[in-house]
């Protein structure tokens, strides 16, 4: 006789359901902080287009999600993304948190020279 036997059988996937309880809550949260990641690039990635902007145009320009596109050097944001750039004359605050991500919000504060 060739083959498996029952016992052979279950055991294989008593090991198999123990290994998938352990990845797959490990894969939800590094999909979540991959896209926690994505939001902090993103509002980096705003914050130096902002200072560009600046030096053509003496101001900070507010936005808020697609119109942070305008921006130069700004193709296109991460999609779920939530951004939010408060501006002045002078100084500009920003926020960034991921629709699918853990919820962290990032923030960055042109005055004191980046994340806080």
């Amino acid at each position: 006789m060739k083959g498996f036997s029952l016992l052979e059988l279950l055991v294989t996937l008593v090991i198999i359901g123990i290994i998938s309880s352990i990845a797959i809550p490990q894969y939800s949260e590094y999909k979540q902080r991959a896209f926690d990641t994505q939001a902090e690039a993103d509002l980096r990635n705003v914050a130096i287009a902002e200072e560009v902007y600046f030096i053509d145009a003496e101001h900070y320009l507010s936005c808020q999600n697609e119109e942070c596109e305008d921006l130069p050097g700004i193709k296109k944001l991460t999609n779920g993304v939530d951004l939010l750039i408060i501006a002045n004359d002078f100084s500009f605050t920003g926020s960034a948190t991921h629709n699918a991500g853990t919820g962290r919000e990032y923030n960055w504060d042109s005055e004191s020279g980046g994340f806080q």
